[in-house]
């Protein structure tokens, strides 16, 4: 052995991460170098002497080797791969090929059907189902569900887990005229401003749950060797819930006039309309809402046309006229001539409304680890906390969408 080599192994050997194959080796080798005989050395390692030999052969006829690469300019990070690799097993055959890779193919094809459309007594599939599924196709003569399992998990398949899905709109040509009306505004937001009128987001965020935590929180604490983090109680009390309804002034990123109550109602929405109007009056007003129901009410489109001065006949509910239905109540509650209108985001689209981003901030910031005594409470902290939000946190969102397909 070297200079080099002999520092290395002893350097494995003394190593604690070492794994133990690496540090037997290393030993034999080492007892050989200083001259101890390989009988000596079978029984110091608790080996048999064909080990011995075996590593002692095989290291005779890799070291002429890796003596030369010394004297070359390998990095020794190389270096050290090349002698690990000298100690390793040999590769091996291994066992036979039982499974071609045509029936692989078709056993994880197998994995990927739905059976929602078929005739079978289940609704996804388990290891055992496959196995059983493709002997009696005729795919194997026989399988077991440990092997469908391992076919399974070097295609990274899971046919257990599902996870729900909202099939996307944004192929339909409505989606990008609806879309870009609301980007076009959002975008227009300062400018709009400006010129008096006022661009809101407005939605519901329902069910918040006023949760106490059956026992105190404890604090996060410093530690010797790491950090002690919050430990919170994980069960808790319930004291009911509330609904919220907020505004998101998108020119200047606060909340104005929030609404909580216990419900959500046509009604609801209508006070909560009329109670951000009447924060000023004489301005414009440019609602961002989704297609909810009570978003195209017949009460809303009423007020809306005694604040706009439309005396015009509007029809009756479900028969006639603008109340006829929710469409012709939409078509009327969006037109840009009225100084109160609505823009519609597209069906199923709600990330379109900036409302929801800010609902995504009072939910980590206050409500997913909060403790509420009562609705009372709750209802304190989240007016506290949008305070809070307008005099520290407040600015416009920085909108880039722009409604378009996406290309590569």
């Amino acid at each position: 052995m070297t200079k080099r080599q002999k520092e290395l192994f002893e350097y494995w050997v003394r190593c604690s991460t070492s794994p133990q194959w690496l540090v037997t080796r290393c030993r034999i080798i080492l007892g050989l170098n200083d001259g101890k005989s390989k009988k000596q050395i079978a029984r110091e390692e608790n080996k048999v002497i064909s080990t011995v030999r075996k590593w002692s052969k095989r290291w005779f006829r890799r070291n002429r080797e890796l003596s030369k690469l010394e004297k070359t300019d390998i990095k020794s990070k190389d270096y050290c791969e090349k002698i690990l690799i000298s100690l390793r097993d040999s590769g091996r055959s291994g066992r036979p090929i039982i499974f071609t890779a045509e029936q692989v193919v078709q056993i994880i094809a197998m994995a990927c059907e739905v059976k929602d459309d078929s005739n079978s007594h289940i609704s996804h599939w388990t290891w055992g189902d496959i196995a059983r599924e493709a002997v009696n196709r005729k795919t194997v003569k026989s399988i077991s569900a440990s092997s469908v399992g391992r076919f399974l998990s070097e295609a990274h398949i899971k046919p257990h887990l599902s996870r729900y899905w909202l099939n996307t709109c944004t192929e339909n040509p409505e989606f990008h005229e609806e879309a870009k009306i609301i980007c076009d505004l959002y975008n227009k937001a300062q400018e709009l401003f400006e010129q008096e009128i006022f661009l809101v987001s407005t939605d519901e965020k329902t069910g918040i749950q006023a949760l106490e935590r059956c026992h105190p929180t404890h604090p996060s604490k410093p530690c010797k060797h790491k950090t002690k983090p919050e430990l919170r109680e994980h069960e808790y009390e319930r004291h009911g819930t509330l609904c919220l309804i907020a505004n998101f002034m998108v020119a200047t990123g606060k909340i104005i006039t929030p609404t909580l109550g216990p419900t959500r109602t046509e009604i609801d929405f209508l006070n909560h309309i009329k109670k951000a109007v009447s924060s000023d009056p004489s301005k414009e007003w440019i609602f961002v809402a989704d297609q909810l129901n009570t978003h195209k009410s017949e009460s809303l489109v009423k007020w809306v046309a005694q604040q706009c001065g439309i005396k015009k006949d509007l029809g009756i509910k479900g028969k006639t006229g603008i109340l006829k239905s929710m469409e012709t109540r939409k078509t009327f509650l969006s037109d840009p001539t009225h100084r109160i209108r609505f823009a519609y985001t597209p069906k199923h689209s709600s990330w379109l409304n900036q409302i929801e981003i800010w609902f995504s901030i009072i939910t980590r910031r206050l409500l997913k680890r909060g403790s509420f005594k009562s609705t009372e409470h709750l209802e304190k902290r989240i007016l506290k906390f949008i305070n809070f939000f307008n005099e520290t946190m407040a600015k416009p969102f920085k909108w880039t969408y722009k409604s378009r397909p996406l290309t590569v």
